[in-house]
């Protein structure tokens, strides 16, 4: 395939749907899902092949194989890959933010909360340590 193919490849994606659409859907499944790798490849067959419709079973199946044969989490390429074939690039990424975000802000805010507590736990042990004979 030369740069003209992917081109219209992907114009004629983004003609199936939104990057809004796919990063809410994606969104949804990010604050939802829980679970490794294997567990959204469910999460991803039942939300968009058996309930929205945007793949077939059989696209699902090859798409899957091939995340699983290329290095990488196979679950975030295949998502990556299911908001490339419903709104091209920018369905890519809106797939990828959507389920990717609340995970990382979630361990970003796991982090201060840890950090903090840590360091108030901190002064009050040196507080006791310095009051014992």
């Amino acid at each position: 395939m030369n740069a003209q193919s992917f081109a219209a490849a992907d114009q004629a994606a983004v003609g199936r749907g939104s990057a809004l659409s796919v990063l809410l859907a994606f969104l949804k499944l990010g604050l939802m899902s829980f679970g490794g790798p294997v567990a959204h490849l469910g999460y991803f067959r039942d939300e968009f092949v058996a309930r929205r419709k945007w793949l077939d079973e059989a696209t699902y199946v090859d798409l899957v194989a091939l995340c699983q044969f290329l290095p990488g989490p196979a679950s975030s390429q295949v998502g990556i890959s299911i908001g490339m074939l419903r709104a091209g690039l920018k369905g890519a990424l809106a797939a990828w933010l959507g389920f990717t975000m609340p995970s990382a802000l979630a361990m970003i805010a796991f982090a201060y909360g840890v950090a903090s507590w840590a360091d108030a736990g901190r002064g009050a042990c040196c507080r006791l340590r310095s009051r014992s004979p």
